[in-house]
């Protein structure tokens, strides 16, 4: 296979979560944040249905269907919660510079398991998006936040961990089972996790009234997720974790780009910066040492 392709797969996932960020800021005041979490991924796991019945069926071992589960829930259950809980506490720039430490964190676990060699020009390349991505969020990543923001700090630095120890604890259960049938076991775990916190918030007593621009924005992030997650797992199955993850540093850069592009958001220097950064660190953190 082409060793271009998983990193095209995850180059696509990460401009998919930009994307989502920007509709997700277009509805989420329409809504409660674990009941639109809730509806992202239950549409998403509907997504999967056509693919999965035209597939050959795969039979799960026992053993594997708890750990796959928990995973679902801890990437899209806990580190949703945990991103929600910071961001109360700390402005949105800085949640987005501190989870961009998420490839970082997947480099020194996979190197530590034994998955992946650390190596010169991936740490240099991942150092690099790190930095792009502050660049890019330019004043955003700096601005001050509540009294309790090292609390929220706290909050958003254990979500990226949580993502980082997800991203290394997948591949081996892709080298055993098709990345389709995993995502979906996953996303359908996270779906019962996400109901009884989106039930705390009262989605289940009356019918959730959106306008039409925000059903819109729900179902194009319902079945961007679907998309993305597969493209991603499927790239975590062909190339290192970190790799891979390396890629989420076009997350806060493309949100940046849609925000300029479609909200009338300010077109910056720093943001020009970032990219270039981004995308330098990308093209090193590819490199052979």
């Amino acid at each position: 296979m082409p060793g271009w392709l998983p990193a095209v797969a995850a180059a696509t996932t990460g401009i998919q979560v930009g994307a989502a960020i920007v509709a997700t800021r277009y509805v989420i005041d329409q809504t409660h944040p674990a009941s639109l979490a809730l509806m992202r991924y239950a549409i998403g796991s509907i997504c999967f249905l056509p693919p999965l019945l035209m597939s050959r069926r795969t039979r799960f071992e026992r053993r594997d269907l708890a750990p796959l589960a928990l995973l679902g829930i801890t990437q899209f259950g806990i580190l949703i919660a945990l991103l929600n809980f910071g961001l109360n506490y700390i402005p949105a720039g800085r949640a987005a510079l501190i989870f961009a430490t998420f490839p970082l964190m997947t480099m020194i676990l996979a190197s530590l398991l034994g998955q992946e060699r650390l190596n010169a020009p991936k740490a240099l390349g991942v150092l690099l998006t790190i930095g792009g991505v502050g660049l890019a969020l330019g004043e955003k990543a700096i601005e001050g936040g509540g009294a309790h923001e090292w609390l929220g700090a706290l909050a958003v630095l254990a979500g990226a961990l949580c993502g980082a120890v997800c991203s290394v604890l997948y591949r081996p259960y892709l080298r055993k089972y098709p990345a389709l049938e995993v995502s979906a076991l996953a996303m359908l775990a996270s779906v019962g996790f996400l109901a009884v916190l989106a039930a705390g918030e009262g989605f289940f007593d009356a019918l959730p009234r959106f306008t039409p621009g925000g059903w819109l924005a729900i179902g194009f992030i319902g079945i961007g997720s679907a998309a993305g997650y597969y493209l991603w797992l499927w790239a975590l199955s062909h190339a290192t974790a970190t790799r891979v993850t390396v890629f989420l540093a076009l997350s806060p850069v493309t949100a940046s780009g849609l925000g300029v592009a479609l909200l009338g958001e300010r077109l910056s220097l720093m943001l020009l910066l970032g990219l270039a950064c981004v995308a330098a660190g990308l093209v090193i953190a590819h490199q052979r040492p």
